[in-house]
């Protein structure tokens, strides 16, 4: 899938330049009061596209709304850096970012990105708001300053297998990548399948991240005569691995954490995508009925932006931000503890038909979790 506004925000960020739009810039809440949010994601690299979606997801609703007079009369602003889907640069973003005293770590993409850049806001007691694939360890509730958009990986891979459960798909495997996502993703399957009492995986395979060397994987696999197998990839290596686990005969599912990005996939495997579930955490793009997608789609369609899952998850993360905001001003003032107590206040939220819980326990959120396949002439089908 294609972000049109890519070259320009490349351009700016190797530069140096923070990222902040034309309505950023001109618009000033009540006041001239603001707050800023730091934002670290791979805008070059492996996961490129999902992390320039899900950023330009949040930056639509941040931009309609500080050309409204911010929210509760603060304009946000959204300073960007991009890491390359390199955890240890996500690390040295967040610590720029905290150190240049932004108001909340916002929407860091990646599980070891994630896992790293929270060390550093944990240390400082910084507020890290909706990461992008965060491993379920930063869900644990001693940990006040994480706040959560999307359902872990644990409802995902419960969601799944109880779907082959339910097709009487008792052979399960997994292919994973070989990296802090594909790790935690194997731990969640392996959860799902004890807490739903049924059998082991019978095999789990690892190869490189975001690469075409899946041949060893595809042979350890293909001897398992399973019917069903979880992937825990970015797009292309799910591509290739697909490709090559088909060659051998493998007539069994398909089955995808939402990480691996639904829009490259398509563009991946193109009519070869026929029959691939991926599991999905927001509203599709294309459900209008849907007031937070029909919200989205008339911001968007101001713009020369595609929509997108990411885009839609980035923009429920802005607006569920601008909630906490109007929370915190509701009771007298907007700083980071007052910001984290209304976070915390978060726990059934309606945004348009998509109910946010930013403190979801276990397996609260598994009902949000919705699983679609992609005909080969590109629909979606749930």
């Amino acid at each position: 899938m294609k972000i049109h506004r890519r070259a320009l925000i490349v351009s700016a960020l190797s530069a140096g330049a923070a990222v902040f739009s034309p309505a950023v810039w001109s618009q000033t809440g009540k006041g001239g009061r603001k707050l800023v949010i730091g934002q670290s994601v791979p805008l070059t690299g492996a996961a490129d596209q999902i992390g320039l979606a899900y950023l330009n997801g949040a930056k639509l609703y941040f931009d309609a709304i500080n050309a409204k007079n911010g929210a509760a009369g603060y304009r946000i602003e959204v300073k960007a850096l991009d890491d390359g889907y390199n955890p240890a640069k996500a690390a040295d973003n967040a610590k720029q970012l905290i150190d240049e005293d932004v108001d909340a770590l916002f929407g860091f993409v990646g599980t070891a990105s994630c896992d790293a850049a929270f060390a550093i806001a944990k240390s400082a007691n910084a507020l890290f708001f909706a990461p992008f694939a965060a491993s379920d360890a930063l869900r644990d509730a001693s940990l006040r300053n994480a706040f959560h958009i999307r359902p872990a990986l644990a409802d995902e891979a419960y969601k799944m297998v109880r779907h082959c459960a339910t097709l009487n798909q008792s052979r399960i495997a997994v292919f994973a990548e070989d990296d802090a996502m594909g790790r935690a993703g194997l731990a969640a399957v392996n959860q799902a399948l004890v807490d739903l009492k049924l059998p082991p995986l019978v095999a789990s395979a690892f190869s490189p991240v975001n690469s075409d060397k899946v041949d060893a994987a595809v042979a350890l696999l293909a001897k398992s005569n399973a019917q069903a197998i979880i992937q825990v990839s970015l797009f292309n290596t799910s591509a290739a691995f697909i490709r090559a686990m088909r060659k051998t005969g493998f007539a069994g599912q398909f089955l995808n954490f939402s990480v691996v990005g639904i829009d490259p996939l398509f563009t991946a495997l193109g009519k070869e995508i026929g029959g691939v579930v991926i599991s999905q955490v927001v509203p599709s793009p294309r459900s209008a009925g849907t007031p937070i997608i029909k919200e989205y789609l008339d911001v968007l369609n101001q713009t020369d932006q595609n929509p997108s899952y990411e885009s839609v998850e980035g923009y429920i993360a802005a607006r569920t931000f601008a909630e906490g905001v109007r929370r915190s001003a509701a009771g007298g003032k907007v700083d980071r503890a007052a910001l984290q107590k209304a976070f915390e206040s978060i726990t059934d939220y309606d945004v348009g038909g998509y109910r946010v819980n930013l403190r979801a326990k276990k397996y609260e959120s598994v009902r949000l979790v919705d699983l679609v396949t992609i005909t080969p002439d590109g629909k979606v089908v749930r």
